[in-house]
């Protein structure tokens, strides 16, 4: 029997419910997109019901609903449909993941009584399966990408080809093939990573776009047959075929390429029958011009605030969240296709737990202070007249841990303004003013790559960041001797008369990290040393190397938790804000979206031996997923000793350098931690 509570803490096991069920929307998801589902729903007046694993408990989103339903996990069909029913819901909203494109489940619903906010069953295996699709794409007259059979002779391909998976998405199941020689291996790959996947090991093969932008169309549809579009969407900006940044209008296309791609989604959706919110998405050519069909996602996107920030309807802004409540309990869309305008630019960025400048490794663990962009005054002053518009969906929150079990997006950062360059500047702005302390996120990877010239110039196609933009220095990761330098500031808090200027604490009472020259700091000439992990020198104008001269801040003292604080100076000519906080003998700084902390030495205690270069550790929280050693194995330097997996990403697990397998951790199945050690490899005489 499943238990249901209200969010106030009580609670029923009978299955009933006294709420309406036409007025009760059940939310089958969790983070940012259920708490944005939550949020339509309320003010339309529904009633929502949250539901949650043990691991989300205490989430927003379950704070947020009316009532909450505990679940084992988000994936159980059988589980999702029960709490729906015993918790009174008439109607499902599944977001976007989890169960969102599952025929099986819309099935689930409909037997039960219970009406799912998205296409039928039957849309969805139309368009869940790519081969199917492509189909009903040809028989709309819509252009598909030029493909072969499974059974056709690779030798006779016109390489490079993308093998990819007729069932599921997000990047998974897919490789890029560029010879013959090497179509063997990618298709073996790419089967076994669908049937993991998606259960269905059913490849397509087809024409490799070299240079392509990704540009989708969101369309709707009502119950009387009526299906408009509301604009397009450029997702060019992928990495392993996920997406990063999301802008509309595209802004790359011709009015005829858009009045073309916009009117073929129409068509698509018209001939399977569609209802509800959907995008399809199609691929440009850069070298022809031509655009393909690539697929149909039958739900809502991540990325569909941008449309609702530039698609006007009459004049209003539109919320496609209402328009799917409004599908889905029979009432028609309202509207004509000609009453659909665009207005200005946006702009997403999504926030992910993860080290973009670390490899792209996910993080988990516990969230320190977290500040979104628009929670200070100053974010939202920019501009003239019609002001740009900072618009953030996330469901991150101070103290809050985040786990490995789920995908590590937390939120989105959309920016609007009348212009493209507008709305570029203030998503730069935006992701500035976005802190998020004791947890490394994407945020100054997206920083860097949306200030990037090549995404100002919309040069990026969807291959661009796979082809190591950082090695061309194209996006730049962020200095650590520019953040230890502010870092350093911030500690020593500018001269007397800067501090009283800026209300800040006099140093000598903030129990500052130790510092070399303590015996002469009150000597007027003597500039302060500051010991991060490098010993910094402030004073006479600079901080370290760098030519820095202080503008203001504050650091608040609040014993060992510290407290979060800002420094604003000007370095080498450039005017910077960070934000800081000290825990003991840790630093950790913010500086445009990029976390660094500096560990303080201390001088007074014994450094301990470090563990043995051998060692290899867990990068990443996650799961072993192979192991492919014993003690005694005799391995070479760079040898996979196993496999390990998290938050969509595989990773394998190599040896140090040449030498003996002395210790096995690592058990497949097991959850290790970041830092869990997994391996030891121990160098033999003759690897001396």
């Amino acid at each position: 029997m499943v238990s249901t509570s209200s969010t106030d803490g009580t609670s029923s096991t009978d299955g009933t419910s006294s709420t309406d069920a036409a007025g009760t929307l059940l939310i089958a998801n969790r983070g940012e997109i259920a708490l944005r589902i939550i949020r339509t729903a309320s003010r339309l007046g529904w009633t929502t019901v949250a539901i949650h694993t043990d691991l989300d408990a205490k989430a927003p989103h379950v704070a947020s609903a009316d009532r909450a339903v505990r679940v084992g996990s988000y994936l159980d069909v059988d589980e999702v449909v029960a709490a729906a029913v015993a918790s009174g819901a008439g109607f499902v909203h599944p977001g976007y993941g989890f169960l969102s494109e599952r025929a099986p489940f819309a099935r689930a619903l409909a037997e039960a009584g219970v009406t799912l906010v998205g296409p039928s069953a039957e849309v969805m295996d139309s368009m869940g399966r790519k081969d199917r699709a492509r189909d009903i794409a040809v028989a709309a007259g819509v252009p598909v990408v030029p493909s072969y059979g499974d059974e056709d002779d690779p030798s006779t391909f016109a390489y490079p080809v993308l093998v990819k998976a007729a069932a599921g998405g997000g990047g998974k199941g897919m490789r890029v093939v560029r010879s013959a020689d090497e179509y063997d291996a990618a298709r073996a790959a790419a089967a076994r990573e669908a049937l993991s996947s998606f259960g269905d090991d059913t490849l397509l093969v087809e024409k490799y776009v070299e240079s392509g932008r990704h540009v989708e169309v969101q369309v709707m549809g009502d119950s009387a047959g009526r299906v408009v579009h509301l604009f397009e969407r450029d997702c060019s900006t992928q990495r392993r075929h996920q997406k990063v940044l999301e802008e509309a209008p595209a802004p790359t296309i011709s009015p005829e390429q858009r009045a073309a791609i916009t009117s073929s989604a129409v068509a698509l959706a018209a001939q399977v029958g569609y209802a509800g919110a959907g995008t399809v998405e199609f691929l440009l050519d850069n070298a022809t011009g031509e655009f393909y069909f690539l697929e149909m996602n039958t739900r809502l996107q991540v990325e569909h605030p941008v449309t609702e920030e530039v698609v006007r309807v009459n004049g209003e802004k539109v919320d496609l969240v209402e328009l799917q409540l409004r599908v889905a309990t029979g009432e028609p869309l309202g509207f004509e296709q000609g009453e659909v305008t665009l207005h200005g630019h946006a702009v997403e960025a999504r926030v992910y737990a993860e080290d973009s400048f670390g490899g792209f490794l996910p993080q988990a663990g516990r969230a320190g202070q977290v500040g979104w962009a628009g929670e200070h005054d100053w974010t939202m002053s920019w501009g003239a007249g019609e002001q740009p518009v900072v618009r953030v969906d996330h469901a991150l929150l101070s103290g809050q841990e985040v786990s490995s079990a789920y995908d590590p997006m937390l939120g989105k950062v959309i920016a609007w303004a009348a212009t493209r360059e507008e709305a570029i500047d203030t998503l730069v702005r935006a992701l500035d003013d976005t802190r998020i302390f004791g947890l490394t996120t994407n945020t100054g990877f997206l920083r860097a790559l949306v200030d990037s010239a090549q995404f100002r110039q919309a040069s990026i196609d969807t291959a661009w960041l796979d082809t190591d933009p950082f090695e061309r220095g194209e996006v730049a990761a962020p200095s650590r001797d520019l953040a230890r330098a502010l870092a350093a500031l911030a500690l020593t808090g500018g001269g007397a008369e800067e501090q009283a200027a800026a209300g800040a604490v006099p140093p000598s009472t903030l129990g500052d990290p130790w510092r070399a020259d303590g015996f002469r700091v009150a000597a007027a000439s003597a500039p302060t040393l500051v010991q991060l992990d490098e010993l910094v020198a402030v004073g006479d104008g600079r901080a370290g190397d760098h030519q820095a001269t202080w503008l203001g801040g504050y650091l608040p003292h609040r014993g060992p938790s510290g407290g979060v604080g800002h420094v604003v100076a000007e370095v080498d000519g450039q005017t910077h804000r960070a934000e800081v906080v000290r825990r003991g003998d840790t630093v950790e700084l913010v500086h445009r979206g990029q976390r660094f902390v500096f560990v303080v030495p201390d001088p007074f205690r014994d450094s301990g031996a470090a563990a043995g270069d051998g060692t290899v550790l867990a990068p990443m929280p996650g799961t072993v997923l192979e192991v492919r050693v014993a003690v005694g194995d005799r391995v070479e330097e760079g040898q996979p000793l196993g496999m390990m997996e998290a938050m969509k990403m595989e990773l394998a697990l190599k040896a140090p350098y040449a030498g003996t397998v002395t210790q096995v951790e690592a058990a497949v199945g097991a959850q290790v931690p970041l830092g869990a050690p997994l391996f030891v490899v121990e160098p033999g005489e003759e690897d001396r």
